[in-house]
């Protein structure tokens, strides 16, 4: 899996042009100079190196070509966040948890046995599945070895790519898929649950006992595999929660809503911080971090060690925090509740402005793109810190006007 930020978001994509010199030399220029066609012949070299057979590379060889719309997608990309409250009632929509747990009905046995031996509940899995392709109805309609090579060449993650390329090779050989059979999204991600090529040779597993791994069209194989990745390879700890919505009073320290800080739920109830409905949380000394995705007026929830698994995932907050939950729903939780008000978002130019003016007080923001992610977070907690107000990581226009009149 990718887990390129906000799967879902809105995309403006650039102009396709399958020819292009100057894209093309963008690609040499850290190749040595080498053409696609030899960069391609050394990458086969690797695969073969890799342990991948002539057989395979022979039948790969027809899609092992380049596209520059596909390099185009990846470079002409530009997202545009929303509020969680938008995101999330549409992603994680009554229609969706409906649907989750009528899979969860239709293959008992499929997840059942995956719980059992991964400890990952059914609801988790589901959750991904529907947000991934719908149960499979929206996978995506490009040929993966295309992609993987043409984004393999290309300099912004060549090396990743390439491993990609051979892990897809990999799963030709190992006679899970043909290569026409190969089709995903543009970025490479193949399957019902969106694995990257490397995620699907290290964590498919062979569910339904027809001798194939087939995350495509097998939903056995997509429930038993969804499981494995996200038990070994994102270390959920079986028995535990992972996403709980709270509710927090007037008067809480905003600066220990963060993901970085965990007390016992017994302190988090000292503070204020209860059940949606008024009830106490529970006395013990489980450990939870606060998260408050739009701030100390928007949705509250208790998110425990297990939450890492959907940030690993995904380093989207917005669509980490939406597939968690997701997951509580279709496991019976109650719809969130709605924020008592609008909570005001700043635009797209004014996140950008804010970290402009962030990244001149010294602090790492990441990618000045309008888009509110950890780093940008961080850095708007430790200025709210800075001039008293509430700091609950939220960037407003009252810090804005702070930021700008303070030059």
């Amino acid at each position: 899996m990718l887990r390129m930020p906000l799967r879902f978001a809105i995309f403006l994509v650039a102009p396709v042009f399958l020819t292009s010199p100057a894209f093309a030399q963008r690609g040499a220029s850290c190749h040595g100079g080498q053409s696609f066609d030899q960069f391609l012949a050394g990458l086969k070299q690797q695969a073969v190196a890799a342990g991948v057979s002539q057989r395979a590379m022979a039948e790969a060889a027809p899609y092992l070509v380049y596209d520059q719309g596909i390099v185009n997608r990846d470079r002409g990309q530009k997202v545009f966040g929303q509020l969680f409250t938008q995101f999330a009632g549409r992603m994680a929509a009554d229609y969706r948890m409906q649907n989750g747990q009528l899979k969860i009905k239709q293959h008992a046995a499929a997840f059942a046995r995956a719980e059992k031996e991964y400890g990952v509940p059914p609801a988790v899995i589901a959750a991904f599945w529907a947000l991934e392709s719908d149960f499979g109805v929206q996978m995506g309609n490009l040929q993966t070895l295309r992609s993987l090579v043409s984004l393999a060449y290309d300099c912004r993650r060549s090396k990743m790519f390439q491993d990609e390329t051979i892990a897809a090779l990999k799963i030709i050989d190992r006679g899970d898929l043909a290569p026409a059979e190969m089709i995903g999204s543009w970025a490479g991600e193949l399957g019902q649950t969106q694995f990257l090529p490397t995620h699907y040779f290290n964590y498919a597993v062979d569910y339904d006992g027809d001798g194939h791994r087939n995350l495509l069209r097998s939903p056995a194989d997509v429930i038993g595999s969804t499981a494995h990745y996200i038990s070994t390879g994102l270390k959920w700890r079986r028995g535990e929660p992972w996403l709980q919505e709270v509710r927090v009073g007037e008067n809480l320290p905003w600066d220990q809503a963060d993901l970085t800080v965990k007390l016992p739920r017994a302190k988090w109830a000292s503070l204020g911080v209860s059940y949606p409905d008024g009830r106490p949380l529970p006395n013990d000394d489980m450990p939870a971090s606060l998260l408050l995705p739009m701030g100390r007026h928007g949705p509250a929830f208790l998110a425990y060690a297990n939450f890492a698994a959907y940030t690993e995932w995904n380093n989207s907050l917005i669509y980490s925090t939406t597939a968690a939950y997701l997951a509580t729903r279709i496991a019976g939780a109650s719809k969130m509740r709605q924020p008592s008000a609008p909570v005001a978002q700043l635009s797209h130019n004014e996140l950008r402005e804010l970290q402009q003016l962030l990244a001149r007080r010294g602090f790492n923001v990441g990618k000045v793109d309008g888009i509110l992610g950890q780093q940008s977070r961080t850095a708007v907690k430790a200025m709210q810190v800075k001039f008293g107000l509430p700091a609950d990581s939220w960037p407003t226009a009252e810090l804005l006007g702070t930021l700008k009149s303070a030059r």
